[in-house]
């Protein structure tokens, strides 16, 4: 058991590479001049992302990818399927992808996904979940749900180890999922975890509620805009279904927690992977100087190329 460490010097300024910070400075100037992206509809905003316009890269589609369909808790489920190139699978990632639960798309991390299958030799299933504001909570975690306990089966002839994870939103309804099953179905399949930028206090941790206007990726508002997207119904924000930072954590799985030092959910992360160590003895926590909010995306950046690695190595050492 290794002890969950913080190191101070990753916080501070000169641990920021050189490319890293022109990054988020020339980012942050595009953001503050960029259109505000609560003036249109998330309809709209969905189709400008899948459009290429977006912050984040448009990755190419993966010819090789095939859409499975699985019966759901309301309508029928698709999942993305990626599998390696080369060399019999040896388990299976259920992917869950980011977008504040309000945008975002299963065949938005195509590349990367195909990258993942292909370095583990692992497949990859990425859930397309339902969005809010038009299905907001519980319709999302619904559907994170159904397909992890549909992998996890006989049903679905994908044998284990079966992994679970996901970026921001993405992570929180990984995490979840998890404990649904642990609570509702008396099931812990899965062998390990990957939360990257995750965001488990729905009530705003001080990072969140701290950041302010400055936009790098999300800012303040945009929190509070995403969480008043997907809870609609007067949810508590302290509910552990909803915000897992107050869940109980016992006998969860191994997990990496991925996060930069300049993602206004960095608190959520470190309060979420100290307990889970507290709770399980197995948590690592992976933190990047200067990396902004799910950074990963941003694959030419040096910073996210090695964090991709990393998250790819925890895998390979957990199979």
């Amino acid at each position: 058991m290794k002890p969950l460490i913080i190191d101070p010097s990753l916080f501070r300024p000169e641990a920021v590479s050189e490319e890293t910070r022109r990054f988020n400075e020339i980012a942050r100037i595009q953001l503050a001049e960029a259109p505000d992206p609560w003036a249109v509809t998330p309809a709209k905003a969905r189709e400008t992302r899948a459009e290429g316009k977006g912050f984040f890269p448009l990755e190419k589609a993966e010819p090789t990818a095939r859409m499975i369909t699985i019966d759901g808790p309301a309508a029928p489920l698709t999942l993305r399927h990626f599998t390696p190139k080369y060399g019999q699978p040896r388990g299976t990632v259920l992917h869950l992808h980011g977008g504040g639960w309000q945008v975002g798309a299963a065949g938005a991390h195509d590349v990367r996904l195909q990258e993942m299958a292909d370095r583990t030799r692992l497949q990859v299933l990425s859930l397309e979940y339902r969005l809010a504001p038009e299905q907001p909570y519980p319709a999302a975690p619904d559907d994170c749900e159904a397909a992890a306990r549909w992998l996890v089966s006989d049903e679905s002839g994908f044998g284990p180890p079966h992994f679970i994870g996901g970026e921001s939103a993405g992570a929180h309804l990984a995490t979840v999922t998890l404990l649904r099953l642990r609570d509702r179905h008396g099931l812990t399949p899965f062998t390990a975890a990957l939360l990257t930028a995750g965001v488990y206090d729905l009530g705003k941790t001080a990072s969140v509620k701290n950041w302010g206007a400055r936009k790098l990726v999300l800012n303040t508002r945009d929190m509070v805009m995403f969480v008043r997207g997907f809870l609609q119904n007067g949810e508590d924000r302290r509910d552990a279904d909803v915000s897992p930072l107050y869940a109980p954590l016992h006998n969860m799985p191994p997990a990496l927690f991925s996060v930069g030092t300049e993602d206004l959910l960095l608190d959520d992360t470190l309060m979420m992977a100290t307990r889970w160590h507290a709770a399980n003895g197995n948590a690592q926590l992976d933190i990047t100087p200067g990396g902004c909010h799910v950074f990963q995306s941003l694959r030419n950046l040096k910073i996210a190329q090695e964090s991709n690695q990393r998250i790819d190595d925890y895998l390979n050492a957990n199979i």
